[in-house]
């Protein structure tokens, strides 16, 4: 496990906030599920979808009318073996990493890292790293376990 930074209280409370901010849209496809939620994320963030297909995986791209991006990365077999996003505001982590959300609070809440700088967390299970500032968010979760073969963490973005 690895977060870089401060004092594990200071890190715990600076997750706590990132991670129970809630805002004005939630994204629903959880990693380590199966993609058929991508067309009620759409519906329920109002957003547009663009899918593209990689011949490794696909990426299913939801922009909402805010301006924030989730993007979800699929593999062959259907599962969500990534998640990203940019934008003005992060996406709802609870509803994102699904059974992953507990595994990050508490990686978070033991390590450190710096009061206002960027989350990096990377376990043998999960790999979350999030940073930007008000209005300008951008991050990745992936479980490097779903990945597909032939796939580099940093093609996640």
């Amino acid at each position: 496990m690895n977060v870089v930074g401060c004092s594990p209280k200071t890190a715990a409370r600076f997750l706590a906030v990132a991670l129970f901010l809630v805002l004005p849209f939630r994204a629903h496809a959880v990693l380590g599920d199966n993609a058929s939620s991508v067309l009620a994320d759409q519906a329920r963030m109002k957003g547009t979808l663009l899918s593209v297909d990689t011949h490794t995986y696909v990426v299913h791209e939801i922009t909402v009318p805010m301006g924030t991006t989730v993007r979800e990365f699929v593999s062959p077999a259907g599962v969500v073996f990534g998640v990203a996003w940019n934008g003005p505001f992060a996406p709802d982590f609870q509803s994102l990493l699904g059974p992953y959300y507990e595994q990050a609070k508490q990686s978070a809440s033991t390590e450190t890292h710096a009061r206002r700088g960027p989350i990096n967390i990377q376990t043998p299970g999960l790999v979350f790293q999030q940073s930007g500032h008000a209005r300008s968010f951008h991050g990745q979760a992936y479980i490097p376990q779903l990945m597909p073969a032939g796939v580099a963490a940093s093609e996640i973005h």
